[in-house]
C-alpha cells in the first residue's frame, strides 16, 4: 500500500509527476484506478452478510478528532532533499542496425509498461531496431488498448533518438512477421525461451545469432525477461529514461488526469457526474484543509486479494466460507496463507487493510475530517458496506465517479501503480508506506486507546513519508530508482 497527498505549493514539475494517473495512495498490489467501484455492483457481494466496524472503540473517537495546528503543517510539508537527483545519461546510437526486434507484451499495464522499458534496453544491447512494442489483450481487465492508445508514440521516439533506433511497423519485406503469424505455427524467427530475468549475455549468445541469420527476432513470451542486476550502467540509465521521461500519455489522458487534479484542488459545491448530484454535506468549507490540498488513497480491497490474504475481515461464517470456495475455484486451494491463523498472518503484516483500518491509519498520521480525499480503486469487496466507515471518517471523499463524467471516463482504464511509486520517488514526493506488522498487531490489541493508537502509529512511521529505499538485489528499478537511475548530490 502507498500513500501520497499532494498541496497547491508544488512547483509545475511536479504536478505533472502525477497529473495522468493522478497520486498515489495505500495499496500493497496494483488496483486498478479507472475501474468501476464495487459500491456501484451491491448484488456481487450477497454471500456474506455486512460487518459491523471491527475497531468500535478507535473509531468513535477518530470521527471526532482535533489535530493540532502544528501536526498538520508537519504532515502537508514537502519533503526536504535527499541527497538525490535523477540522472540518466545518453549513450550513442550505434552506426549500424543488426535488424529488427520486436516483443509482444502480455500482462496488466504495469507490467506491460516495465515491458517496453526492457525492450528498449535488449535492443541496445544487441545493436537493433525496436519495433513499436504490441500489447496483447489482458484476459483479467480485458483491455484491447495499445501502444499508440496509451502513450505518445512520437514523443517516446523522438525522445530515444539519440540513443536507439524505433520504428512504428516493419517495412514491407518484413510484414509476414506478425502476431498471427507466430500463432500458426513454430517459427525460426520467434523466440520464446527467454527465462525469466535473463541476463544481457543470453541475448547476445541466443538472439543475436537469429538476428544475424534472418535480419528480425521475435520474442515472447517477454515479461520480466530482463534482469535487474548485473546490468551495464549505460543499459541501466536507459531503462531509466524510458520509463520517467520517454513514456507520457497521449494529450487526452494528460488532460484527464490534469482535469481531475483541478477539481480536487478547487471543487465546487457539488459536481455532476453521470446525471446525478454529488454533495458535499456535514463540513462547511471554513473547516476545509487548506484549499488546493488533497490526499490520494489508492486502494486495493478486492475480492482475489481478500480470498488470497486467507485473513478473517468479519463477515461471520459465510463470508470465510464464500471466500474458501472462492479460493478453490481460483487456485485450487493452494494459497500458502491457508495454513495461518488469522492472529499469525496479522502479526505477519501478511493481511491487507480494510477501508475502515485504512481510515484510522489516516486520521492516526493526522488527516482531519476536512481532508479531501480521492478514492483510486478497483472494485471493493463489500460494496458500499465496506467502504461507508471509510466515508464517515472523511466525508469530502471523492471518487472517479463523483469527479468526473462518464464520457470523460469511457476511454480511460488500467493501472500502473508501480511504475507510479518509482515516478514520485525519482521526484522526491511524500509517499506513505504503511507499516504492515505494526499495523497488524496494533489492530489485534483491542483494549488499545486512541491515544496510544495514535502515537504508535506516528511513531512506526516515522521513517516511511518518502525517503528514498536504495534498490536491493533482484528488486525494479522502476519501483525503486536509487541509485541506479538517481545520482548523490
Amino acid at each position: 500500500m502507498k500513500l501520497l497527498y499532494n498541496n497547491h505549493h508544488q512547483n509545475r514539475t511536479q504536478r505533472m509527476a502525477f497529473a495522468g494517473l493522478i497520486v498515489i495512495l495505500l495499496p500493497i498490489f496494483v488496483p486498478n484506478l479507472f475501474e468501476p467501484l464495487g459500491r456501484a455492483s451491491p448484488t456481487m457481494f450477497s454471500e456474506w452478510n455486512a460487518p459491523k466496524p471491527r475497531h468500535s472503540s478507535l473509531l468513535k473517537i477518530a470521527l471526532h478528532r482535533q489535530i493540532p495546528t502544528e501536526q498538520q503543517s508537519e504532515l502537508w510539508s514537502p519533503l526536504v532533499s535527499q541527497g538525490w537527483r535523477p540522472c540518466a545519461e545518453s549513450t550513442a546510437l550505434p552506426k549500424k542496425s543488426r535488424g529488427y526486434v520486436q516483443v509482444f507484451l502480455d500482462g496488466g499495464l504495469n507490467q506491460q509498461r516495465m515491458g517496453i522499458c526492457d525492450a528498449v534496453a535488449v535492443a541496445k544491447i544487441l545493436n537493433a531496431t525496436l519495433v513499436l512494442p504490441h500489447l496483447e489483450v489482458n484476459p483479467v481487465w480485458r483491455d484491447s488498448s495499445s501502444f499508440a492508445d496509451i502513450f505518445d508514440v512520437d514523443h517516446f521516439i523522438s525522445s530515444l533518438r539519440d540513443e536507439i533506433s524505433i520504428v512504428k511497423e516493419l517495412p514491407s519485406e518484413y510484414s509476414w512477421s506478425s502476431r498471427e503469424y507466430y500463432a500458426t505455427g513454430i517459427r525460426d524467427t520467434r523466440i520464446k525461451t527467454a527465462p525469466v530475468h535473463a541476463s544481457a549475455n543470453w541475448y547476445l549468445e541466443n538472439v543475436l545469432p537469429i538476428l544475424q541469420s534472418y535480419g528480425i527476432a521475435a520474442i515472447a513470451p517477454f515479461s520480466h525477461r530482463l534482469a535487474f542486476d548485473n546490468l551495464p550502467t549505460n543499459i541501466q540509465h536507459l531503462r531509466c529514461k524510458v520509463n520517467f521521461q520517454a513514456l507520457v500519455f497521449v494529450p487526452h489522458i494528460r488532460k484527464l488526469g490534469e482535469t481531475i487534479v483541478h477539481r480536487l484542488r478547487h471543487p465546487p459545491g457539488k459536481l455532476q457526474a453521470s446525471g446525478t448530484e454529488f454533495h458535499k454535506g456535514r463540513i462547511g468549507d471554513s473547516e476545509v484543509t487548506g484549499a488546493g490540498k488533497f490526499t490520494v488513497l489508492h486502494l486495493r480491497f478486492d475480492k482475489d486479494m481478500a480470498a488470497h490474504s486467507a485473513c478473517d475481515f468479519g463477515g461471520g461464517k459465510a463470508e470465510k466460507l464464500a471466500l474458501a470456495k472462492y479460493r478453490q475455484v481460483i487456485w485450487q486451494g493452494r494459497v500458502l496463507n491457508s495454513q495461518f491463523t488469522d492472529e499469525e498472518l496479522r502479526n505477519q503484516g501478511r493481511c491487507p487493510l480494510t477501508p475502515e483500518e485504512i481510515g484510522l491509519l489516516l486520521a492516526a498520521l493526522g488527516f482531519n475530517n476536512g481532508t479531501r480525499l480521492y478514492l483510486a480503486s478497483h472494485k471493493v469487496y463489500g460494496g458500499e458496506a465496506r467502504i461507508s466507515t471509510l466515508q464517515k471518517l472523511f466525508p469530502l471523499m471523492e471518487d472517479k465517479k463523483s469527479i468526473a463524467s462518464a464520457e470523460e471516463l469511457a476511454k480511460i482504464e488500467g493501472n500502473m501503480h508501480n511504475a507510479l511509486v518509482g515516478h514520485r520517488a525519482y521526484l522526491n514526493l511524500k509517499t506513505i508506506r504503511p507499516n504492515m506488522t505494526l499495523l497488524g498487531k496494533l489492530f489485534l490489541n483491542k483494549s488499545m486507546g486512541w491515544t496510544e493508537f495514535q502515537h504508535a502509529v506516528r511513531n512506526g512511521h516515522k521513517n516511511r513519508l518518502g525517503h528514498i529505499r536504495l534498490r536491493k538485489t533482484k528488486q525494479s528499478i522502476y519501483t525503486y530508482p536509487a541509485p541506479d537511475c538517481m545520482c548523490q548530490s
